[in-house]
């Protein structure tokens, strides 16, 4: 075990020491594409019934008008982020008539890229800027892509863990570079070990054909209108989907907080003659927001990033740069098509203990030849995953994926035991599902579905029509009255439509000026 580590969970964890650990705040976030009975992107807008797309706080779109976003708050317990997510798809199901939410990250049945619709977000210039954002990177990136659904899972430690971590490492004050320098750890430790959670959260081993827009592929057939890999676990986070060619040689440093601002302020000035070639602003719209490597941060594909809640106006880095780190942000779920709401409880309690055990872990500097090395092994477990005998790579030698599973598992274990004896348990438990799944990998959620589909003898998409018609039951059977959150949500949603008029009549620059002034 590491050496480091192991002093710091004992430090943590010595008698009389107060629980620092228990109660940080958690928050998902959650995409589902809206689809027509008859497996389609759904072609209709925003439903008015849920608000305002670009201030509802709670229910929102990403790069489609179909693509429905949930946004739970930053909560102390995974039950209640399972309890907020699961009123928002009661609620939401209450307004979408005949259509279903795809219970899967790939999309299925998309004749073109005229099937996905940019989100829309109204006439003001942020509103705009947004749909110009949306329009570059369906330029860059393919609208495909885009149509992909994710997990977020948002994470900070307890207020109360930074005097005693400080104390521990021997700070004198916690302020808020010590804790950026702690977030930045964790971040970097993520990137490690980041091939464990496409491992074990991978849901995305097969496409339907029509993804590829038929471009030629190694994958095998599944069915007459799919592919699969055959030991793939998340086809979402290998070159298929957002780990994409595009963006390969982008490296964004997470080994300070200067390096990471600079990085990305860098790729957001730095032309890119591919981009270039597209045009900014054509015929008098905007085509993509500049013609830069980055349009803006959030372009940024990364499986973690150190995040701050952003001021009205403020740009990402603006906000880190002001105020350092206040969260993470692990980017490498895939929705979770065996939980009505794409992610489980025991998936939660397990990346939060992952998440402390990161943060803990010894995190020196990333340096050019360990990112080469974590690129591949995010390669390797994406698209092989299950593969008997697959060797990731680790300090110049070779590894098998299950050994150094079982490492990091049994590490976690004490986290899990410390958080245990807090007012939510169930982590040491949801440790050992998970570890079975290097044992097994035939019990990953990636297996499961590639057995599932052939057991009934489905082909993918009448399998993914079967799980999201099913969820669609479930939900609208439930009873109104036991969504706890319905109040708030209708309140969000009315408050939302007023807050997107206001925002529309206070606008007094051109949209010219207001990206100028953006930029500056």
């Amino acid at each position: 075990m590491n050496r480091l580590f192991e002093a710091r969970l004992k430090a943590l964890t010595a008698p009389g020491q107060p629980p620092v650990l228990h109660g940080g705040l958690r928050g998902v976030e959650k995409e589902s594409l809206r689809v027509t009975r008859e497996g389609y992107i759904a072609a209709t807008g925003h439903p008015r019934a849920l608000g305002s797309a670009l201030t509802n706080r709670f229910i929102t779109t990403d790069f489609s008008e179909a693509l429905l976003e949930f946004v739970t708050p930053a909560l102390g317990a995974s039950w209640q982020v399972s309890q907020f997510l699961c009123d928002i798809h009661q609620y939401v199901y209450a307004s979408l008539d005949d259509e279903i939410l795809w219970a899967m990250s790939m999309p299925c049945m998309v004749r073109s890229e005229d099937d996905i619709p940019l989100a829309r977000y109204g006439t003001s210039n942020v509103a705009q800027m947004k749909t110009a954002y949306r329009r570059g990177l369906g330029h860059r990136y393919g609208r495909y892509m885009q149509a992909i659904s994710g997990v977020h899972f948002n994470y900070s430690v307890p207020e109360t863990f930074w005097e005693v971590y400080g104390d521990i490492e021997e700070v004198r004050q916690s302020t808020a570079g010590f804790r950026s320098e702690v977030y930045l750890g964790l971040t970097r430790n993520v990137r490690r070990l980041d091939w464990l959670l496409l491992y074990l959260f991978g849901a995305s081993p097969a496409i339907c054909k029509c993804f590829l827009n038929d471009r030629e592929t190694t994958l095998d057939e599944l069915d007459s209108g799919s592919y699969y890999g055959p030991w793939a676990t998340t086809l979402r986070m290998s070159d298929l989907g957002y780990q994409s060619s595009s963006q390969a040689s982008l490296y964004v440093s997470a080994n300070s907080l200067e390096e990471y601002i600079g990085d990305l302020v860098k790729a957001i000035n730095t032309p890119e003659p591919a981009y270039q070639a597209i045009g900014v602003k054509v015929n008098g719209v905007y085509e993509q927001l500049n013609a830069n490597r980055l349009q803006i941060e959030n372009e940024y594909y990364s499986t973690v990033r150190p995040k701050r809640v952003a001021r009205s106006g403020e740009r990402p880095t603006a906000a880190l740069q002001r105020a350092g780190i206040e969260y993470v942000e692990i980017r490498a779920l895939d929705v979770s098509p065996f939980d009505p709401i794409g992610v489980s409880q025991r998936q939660m309690k397990f990346l939060e203990a992952f998440a402390i055990y990161c943060l803990l872990l010894d995190s020196p500097p990333i340096d050019p030849a360990e990112h080469r090395n974590i690129v591949l092994n995010q390669a390797l477990a994406a698209g092989q995953g299950r593969r008997p005998g697959l060797e990731l790579h680790r300090n110049g030698s070779s590894v098998p994926l299950q050994e150094w599973g079982r490492e990091i598992c049994a590490q976690m274990l004490p986290v899990c035991e410390m958080l245990d004896q807090g007012p939510e348990q169930g982590y040491v438990e949801s440790l050992q599902l998970h570890r079975l799944l290097l044992e097994d990998p035939e019990l990953t959620p990636s297996g499961r579905m590639i057995a599932d589909v052939r057991h009934k003898g489905l082909s993918l998409f009448e399998y993914s029509m079967e799980l999201s018609c099913g969820y669609r039951e479930y939900f609208r059977e439930l009873s109104p009255e036991i969504n706890r959150n319905r109040a708030l949500l209708e309140r969000e949603s009315g408050q939302s439509i007023a807050a997107q008029a206001q925002i529309e009549a206070a606008d007094t620059l051109s949209f010219d000026e207001y990206l100028a002034e953006y930029f500056a």
